[in-house]
C-alpha cells in the first residue's frame, strides 16, 4: 500500500515538490555560509520523493544552539512561505477522496520545512535512532 500511495504522491505533486526543494538547495550551496540549509533541503527533497513508511525524528544531540539559531533565520526566510505552500496543496489535494492521505503526507512535511535543521529521516519500521552510527 505505501509503494502505490507514494506512486500516487510522485505523480500528482511529489515530483513538483521535490524539484523546487532540490532547487532551492543547489541555490543555498552556492553560497558558502548556506551550504547546511542546503544539505537539509536535499534530505527533504529526498523525504518528499517517497514520504510514506518513513517518518522525521530529531538528531541526537542535533538540537545545539547553532541549529536553534538556523531554524529560526531559515523560519524567517523561507520556512513560513513553504510551509503555507504546503497547506495550500494539502486543501487543494484533500478535496478528493483518493487525495486525503496525499494532504496528511503534505502536512506531515510542514515541521521539517519549519525547523529543518537538527532532524533526520528514518523509516517507520524504526523510528527511533541509534545514538552511535
Amino acid at each position: 500500500m505505501k509503494t502505490l500511495l507514494n506512486i500516487i504522491w510522485l505523480v500528482f505533486g511529489g515530483f513538483w515538490l521535490a524539484l523546487g526543494y532540490f532547487a532551492a538547495g543547489v541555490i543555498c550551496c552556492l553560497l558558502i555560509i548556506t551550504i547546511p540549509w542546503g544539505i537539509a533541503s536535499f534530505r527533504i527533497a529526498a523525504y518528499t520523493l517517497w514520504p510514506f513508511g518513513r517518518t522525521v525524528v530529531d538528531k541526537p544531540g542535533g538540537s545545539g544552539v547553532f541549529s536553534l539559531l538556523g531554524n529560526v533565520v531559515w523560519l524567517l526566510v523561507a520556512g513560513i512561505w513553504i510551509a503555507i505552500g504546503h497547506v495550500v496543496t494539502a486543501f487543494a489535494m484533500a478535496i478528493t477522496i483518493i487525495g486525503i492521505p496525499l494532504a496528511i503526507a503534505n502536512l506531515k512535511l510542514i515541521p521539517v520545512s519549519l525547523m529543518p535543521l537538527g532532524k533526520q529521516i528514518v523509516p517507520t519500521s524504526a523510528p527511533f535512532v541509534a545514538a552511535y552510527r
